[in-house]
């Protein structure tokens, strides 16, 4: 949450930089506000863009607001927000910090007032401190390894894609063991898609679950117990997968 790092609320608030870069078929002065999950404090700013349909990048620095509630849980802590057409009962001075909810400045432009009127931005940036750096472009790799820290789903790809090893339980039920590629944040949660769609392998042929649970919850290594019908064979090893669909998935959820 970046209202923490800010310290935003507090005596000690830190000012912020915001950098992206815009192109638009209009020049002129546009407008967008920072602002807090409450709605109840506002900071509303200005750019200008010089040269229609031109990539500009631009640079806002904003002093942290040393009052008001700002989260710094797994709420919304600080709001980003472009306007792109606002009205006047919702616009307030720009470059000042507000008890209100003011969502662009005065005399901000209008693109959707502008009939085929065009906009587009990326590489938007929020920072501590009073300078920007460039844009943090981060490898595929990494990204995906910083989301599976949080959230992994297996299936959607195959029939019969296999999931993880198992060892049969009893006649009816198999505990799997399911390794994930980096450490979650925490023991996750399990979700799947049906229990039908999950099924155990027992060497010579698939038999559908009938029920899916979790059995123990950890960041490298999770279990969960599939229940069938019958037809397995007691301290066996099979494996889980998906039964003939392609909708059969397993998710696992350490989400904040």
């Amino acid at each position: 949450n970046f209202a923490a790092p800010a310290r935003f609320g507090t005596a000690n608030a830190s000012a912020v930089a915001l950098s992206f870069y815009v192109y638009c078929s209009s020049t002129g002065t546009f407008a967008g506000y920072v602002y807090n999950s409450a709605l109840n404090r506002s900071y509303t700013f200005t750019y200008t863009i010089n040269s229609a349909n031109t990539w500009e990048k631009k640079t806002i620095y904003i002093a942290g607001d040393t009052t008001g509630t700002w989260l710094t849980t797994n709420g919304i802590g600080i709001r980003v927000w472009f306007g792109l057409g606002v009205g006047s009962s919702l616009s307030g001075t720009a470059g000042a910090w507000a008890g209100a909810d003011y969502r662009s400045a005065t005399g901000a432009q209008s693109v959707v007032g502008t009939n085929g009127a065009t906009f587009y931005i990326t590489g938007v940036q929020l920072e501590v401190g009073s300078s920007a750096t460039s844009f943090d472009y981060r490898p595929y790799g990494t990204e995906l390894q910083l989301a599976q820290r949080y959230f992994i789903s297996y299936g959607g790809t195959t029939s019969y894609e296999r999931f993880g090893t198992s060892i049969n339980i009893g006649t009816n039920g198999a505990i799997g063991m399911f390794t994930f590629p980096v450490e979650m944040r925490t023991g996750p949660s399990l979700g799947y898609s049906s229990a039908s769609h999950i099924a155990i392998y027992n060497g010579s042929s698939v038999i559908a679950g009938t029920a899916f649970a979790l059995d123990t919850a950890a960041p490298k290594i999770s279990t969960a117990t599939l229940t069938v019908a019958s037809g397995l064979t007691t301290n066996a090893m099979t494996n889980i997968l998906a039964n003939n669909t392609t909708s059969a998935r397993i998710t696992w959820s350490a989400e904040l």
